[in-house]
């Protein structure tokens, strides 16, 4: 079993196996949840994931909607302040912020993902394949985004 924990362990769960990718997420709400210039995130079928202790902690922020739905959705412990695994139905997988594991999922990050956020202060220094936006769509829904795509950020 591959364990985690909040800051102040108030929240605590546990699953089997890692069943997806680890990526290392750029754009700029991962970056705010996080504190840092990235969040390594960690995906993770529901059926191999159980929430221990802390149900009561978690609380959910929902942030406005840029693009279209889904909202993007952070789940924090209300004492410490820790990201948390989302606590959500009717999906498959969830990703859980890497730096709460309390030991080695035997995963390693496989990319980059939103690099066109990477902040002018911080540089990707290894040779994982990154991603922008435009790549992400195409690879994970098979479409294009229109020639007249504008990036957005939280501030627009």
């Amino acid at each position: 079993m591959i364990n985690g924990s909040c800051l102040c362990g108030g929240v605590k769960f546990e699953f089997k196996r890692a069943s997806g990718p680890m990526e290392i997420c750029h754009c700029n709400r991962c970056r705010k949840k996080s504190g840092s210039s990235i969040l390594p995130t960690l995906t993770v079928r529901v059926e191999d994931f159980t929430l221990l202790q802390g149900k009561e902690l978690v609380k959910r922020y929902t942030a406005p909607i840029l693009y279209s739905d889904p909202a993007y959705q952070s789940y924090f412990c209300k004492h410490c302040g820790s990201p948390v695994p989302p606590l959500v139905d009717n999906v498959e997988c969830i990703e859980i912020p890497a730096g709460l594991l309390d030991n080695d999922p035997n995963k390693r990050p496989d990319k980059h993902i939103f690099v066109e956020f990477v902040p002018p202060w911080d540089t990707i220094s290894d040779e994982l394949p990154q991603y922008k936006i435009r790549d992400l769509v195409r690879e994970r829904q098979n479409q294009e985004l229109p020639e007249n795509f504008t990036l957005r950020t939280h501030y627009d």
